[in-house]
């Protein structure tokens, strides 16, 4: 009788194992493209139409839509504001929770959640999954060809006028920083609408210079102006030199001690998230994992690579998984290095741009 129930007991006990199992399996492929079969999916862009993450982002719309099952239709929605934070917010809280939207961001939104640096934060950016980047760049601080200024030295001798958007973007974010650690004098003129018209102020002489454009945006939207000698590069932000500028110093190179190294760090690791893909935090890990490997399918799939090279956009990209890491990394970056970063925030010399 004993034997008997440890039999029945055992056979129970694989059931129910059984059951687990099947209750836990991947929903298969046949029903993933029976989802998104006739659908569209909505791909949030957090700036205004032009510049690089918004072309980039409307080259992936024309391709990454063939490689997920069901051929659905990939819709780009331009959703600025906030230093990126709107369209952070929307995603993370209010887009269903399916994947039938995705979103590309400049990854500064990270950075200001890890420094507290906007009340209207509504999200928690490792809980965000990380699809995929499909370029890493280093990003700039330059002036136009005609100003004094040829190295980050001279901006700590004389003052220098520099355009910014938003408060919460990289064009005022990385000048305040300089400013604070290594004593540069740059006078931020703030009410630009866009980098876009940053630029054209900086051709008529309004202001001298901008900060936080990557490479791989500057190629794309000004590469003739900085073949040509126009745009005076003084230094690049990021983990490693970029291999095409090796002679450019890292904003790291400048740190006069080891604290202030840690703090510059800080704020050049985002620039290794690029430009990324996300959806929102609750979607099926199988739906998260049928998106990773469609951007993985399209990143090497020889109609979008002839696309972007037309575009003159990079691929360089990182993996989904290696994305949330480094997120995961920045989001408990120690409580001293926050504390001064915090510091290094505050802005000191701005003005806004006359009507």
């Amino acid at each position: 009788m004993r034997a008997f129930r440890s039999a029945t007991n055992a056979s129970a006990q694989m059931w129910l194992m059984l059951s687990a199992g099947l209750a836990m399996a991947p929903v298969p492929a046949a029903a993933q493209a029976e989802f998104y079969k006739g659908k569209a999916i909505d791909l949030v862009i957090s700036t205004g139409v032009g510049g690089g993450l918004d072309a980039n982002a409307r080259v992936v719309a024309r391709h990454l839509a063939g490689h997920i099952p069901g051929n659905p239709t990939i819709v780009p929605r331009n959703m600025p504001g906030a230093g990126h934070i709107r369209a952070a917010n929307f995603v993370f809280n209010q887009a269903p929770k399916d994947g039938s939207v995705i979103a590309t961001f400049i990854p500064i939104f990270v950075l200001a959640q890890v420094l507290d640096r906007s009340k209207s934060i509504q999200f928690d950016p490792a809980n965000f999954n990380w699809l995929v980047s499909t370029s890493s760049s280093n990003t700039t601080v330059y002036v136009w060809h005609t100003s004094s200024v040829k190295s980050v030295e001279d901006a700590t001798r004389r003052e220098v006028l520099m355009g910014g958007t938003g408060v919460g973007s990289y064009t005022i974010m990385y000048p305040t920083v300089m400013n604070s650690v290594l004593g540069t004098r740059f006078k931020l003129v703030t009410g630009y609408q866009s980098t876009a018209e940053i630029g054209l102020a900086m051709e008529r002489g309004e202001i001298e210079g901008r900060a936080g454009n990557n490479f791989n945006s500057l190629k794309a939207e000004s590469g003739e102006l900085l073949r040509a000698g126009k745009l005076r590069l003084i230094t690049q932000i990021g983990l490693e030199r970029d291999p095409e500028f090796p002679d450019l110093p890292l904003l790291t190179d400048f740190a006069k001690s080891e604290q202030d190294r840690q703090t510059l760090k800080l704020f050049s690791t985002d620039v290794v998230i690029g430009r990324p893909f996300v959806t929102s935090p609750g979607v099926p890990a199988e739906r998260v994992a049928l998106l990773r490997k469609a951007f993985d399918e399209m990143l090497n799939d020889t109609a979008y690579l002839e696309d972007s090279r037309k575009a003159g956009l990079d691929v360089t990209p990182v993996a989904g998984a290696k994305v949330q890491a480094i997120v995961a990394d920045l989001v408990h970056t120690p409580a001293d290095i926050v504390g001064r970063a915090k510091l290094a925030m505050e802005p000191k010399n701005v003005i806004e741009r006359p009507n």
